[in-house]
């Protein structure tokens, strides 16, 4: 057969070359059965059957039959043609019908194919019955049958061919879809990995950065007056320096915070109000109340990471005397609560996170909360002070092996 189908595969195409092989052995076997038989018409059986068999080797010869339905039509009929007028010789033609039932079902459209069919056996039909002289309901067998397994194999190759081609597309979109997950899973781990640098960078490195200015801003003014009071506000810049340089490295390496390494979360709590007071203007208080227990890694750097930005903004921002900061195990839940007696703000003032000024500290608290399945309260009022409380569940049991 010719490409008129869509795209051969090795199978198919060896299958077409089947069909092409048993049409000329046919026309082969009735062109010599009339030279053995010596049969009336002889002469134009042979050079009926000969053209015929080299019109059909034409078609998968030839590229634009190959490429061309319209060509292969036409290329059909011509075929079809040779074939009649060797029906009306030689009764042999009767058998080149079957072959020729594929043909027209496979190069034609569905209902001229079905019609063509039809007609092709009436005619081989007729043509055996007029040569025979006699008709009887056997000579219809023949024909009729391979009309219909010719029709039943094409059409269930059809439908196959169909269901495949289905299956294929399928197949290409679930891959271009698989690929489209792939990139967004991308894009959003990478935006996700932004956000955690953001928060961790503005709660550590940010965040001691501002004390160590702050430090040396209360040197500068120290001097020349105080220069016992400026070398210790320098002292102190120095430490936090060193201390925010650790930070940076364990950050680097994706390790824990350096406060919790060899400390328990009260620990670095504690260590933390002590470290603020003494380096700012600020009486930071920590308090333990509840049975302590612990907690898997995430939790304590979360924690620890809102106490270090609501004190560090307490510090920047509140113009407070005192916080107290209380870490309270509750049974099924741990809280943090950040209080100070600043001036305070009213929250629904907030402006937009600004990372020019330093301005993603509480959405990234709440964001730290909620990816633990915690909450996130602010509570604050010009000249009332600030109230901040954090609040994370418990895991049902925790492993003594979750913490480093």
């Amino acid at each position: 057969m010719n490409t008129a189908a869509p795209a051969l595969t090795p199978t198919t195409r060896a299958l077409a070359w089947c069909l092409h092989l048993l049409i000329i052995a046919l026309l082969a076997l009735a062109a010599g059965r009339a030279v053995t038989d010596n049969r009336p018409h002889t002469a134009m059986t042979v050079a009926l059957a000969g053209a015929c068999a080299s019109v059909s080797v034409a078609g998968p010869l030839v590229p634009r039959i190959r490429r061309s339905r319209r060509a292969a039509t036409w290329w059909l009929g011509v075929v079809g043609a040779l074939w009649l007028g060797l029906l009306t010789v030689s009764a042999d033609g009767v058998w080149v019908a079957f072959p020729l039932y594929f043909l027209q079902l496979h190069l034609l459209p569905r209902r001229t194919g079905l019609a063509s069919v039809a007609v092709t056996a009436l005619v081989a039909i007729a043509a055996f019955a007029a040569h025979t002289g006699s008709f009887s309901p056997a000579m219809a067998i023949g024909p009729a049958l391979g009309a219909a397994v010719a029709v039943a194999v094409v059409w269930g190759y059809q439908a196959l061919y169909r269901e495949s081609e289905q299956r294929r597309k399928l197949i290409e979109e679930l891959t271009a879809t698989r690929a489209d997950l792939a990139e967004a899973q991308h894009t959003a781990g990478v935006l996700a990995e932004r956000e955690r640098l953001a928060r961790e960078i503005h709660d550590t490195l940010a965040q001691g950065l501002s004390s160590i200015q702050l430090l040396l801003r209360a040197a500068e003014r120290a001097l020349p007056g105080a220069p016992e009071t400026a070398a210790r506000h320098v002292d102190q810049a120095r430490q936090a320096a060193v201390d925010n340089l650790a930070e940076a490295r364990r950050f680097v390496a994706a390790l824990t915070p350096p406060a919790l390494e060899s400390h328990t979360l009260a620990g670095a709590l504690e260590r933390l109000c002590a470290t603020t007071s003494a380096r700012h203007r600020l009486a930071a208080r920590f308090h333990l109340t509840g049975q302590a227990a612990p907690l898997p890694t995430a939790h304590e750097v979360a924690l620890l990471r809102i106490a270090q930005s609501a004190l560090a903004n307490t510090v920047r921002h509140a113009d407070a005397t005192t916080a107290d900061v209380t870490l309270s195990y509750l049974g099924d839940r741990v809280a943090l609560d950040v209080v100070d007696d600043g001036t305070g703000f009213d929250p629904c003032l907030l402006p937009a996170p600004d990372p020019e000024n330093g301005g993603f500290g509480l959405p990234a608290m709440r964001a730290r909360m909620h990816a633990l399945g915690g909450t996130l309260a602010i509570a604050a009022a010009p000249g009332h002070g600030t109230a901040l409380a954090a609040q994370l569940p418990l895991p049902p049991t925790t492993d003594p092996e979750d913490r480093p």
